[in-house]
């Protein structure tokens, strides 16, 4: 019997995709599956994000995008609930990478996240009767948080009310952090917490 190879959507291999971020490598999870949709089966384990794919995850994340800053603005919403919608738009949203860049967009996806994954963060806290700011060190399931928060907020950012489209918003939000491209949300908001805890050393 020949064996098949599971791809993602029946079309990108993950076979040859490596993590170079050796922080990462147990919470990018890239084992393959035709339809990235667990229906939350994992949600009562621990670390339940690490055994969900990297592909659902953003797809989740493209529902409700989160708040944004301390202002707790709900930036998303309109998604919610409509998995299939979402889903055609990371779909098409890989599909224009492949076709700009000529490489895997699972590929491009892992090294966007890598590249807009802060390090470092500011953490404030109470002592006596002053607030204190202090650096701490963001963990690496945090990290990939907040890499796909942002990422899908500069996505909604650039399509909500204006003529480009989700996936096209998408598919630009990913290619410039996977080249570390300062027009990406998701590597100016990196910047800015990285240099945040800079001035609090």
């Amino acid at each position: 019997m020949k064996n098949t190879e599971i791809n993602f959507f029946n079309k990108w291999s993950v076979k040859d995709i490596k993590i170079t971020d050796s922080g990462l490598q147990k919470y990018i999870n890239l084992t393959p599956v035709y339809f990235p949709k667990t229906g939350g089966k994992n949600t009562k384990s621990p670390f339940a994000k690490s055994k969900t794919s990297i592909i659902e995850r953003l797809i989740n994340r493209l529902f409700v995008v989160g708040h944004k800053g301390k202002k707790h603005k709900i930036t998303s919403g309109t998604n919610v609930g409509k998995t299939i919608r979402a889903m055609n738009s990371v779909y098409k949203a890989f599909e224009d990478i492949e076709l700009k860049l000529k490489k895997n967009p699972i590929e491009v996806l892992v090294m966007a996240i890598q590249n807009s994954a802060p390090i470092e963060e500011v953490v404030s806290f109470q002592r006596r009767a002053i607030v204190v700011r202090d650096i701490t060190l963001t963990s690496p399931q945090r990290r990939v948080d907040l890499a796909l928060r942002h990422i899908c907020q500069g996505t909604y950012r650039n399509s909500f009310n204006k003529k480009t489209t989700l996936w096209r918003a998408l598919s630009q939000e990913i290619i410039n952090a996977y080249n570390n491209n300062s027009n990406s949300y998701a590597i100016f908001e990196k910047e800015r917490r990285e240099k945040e805890a800079m001035g609090a050393r």
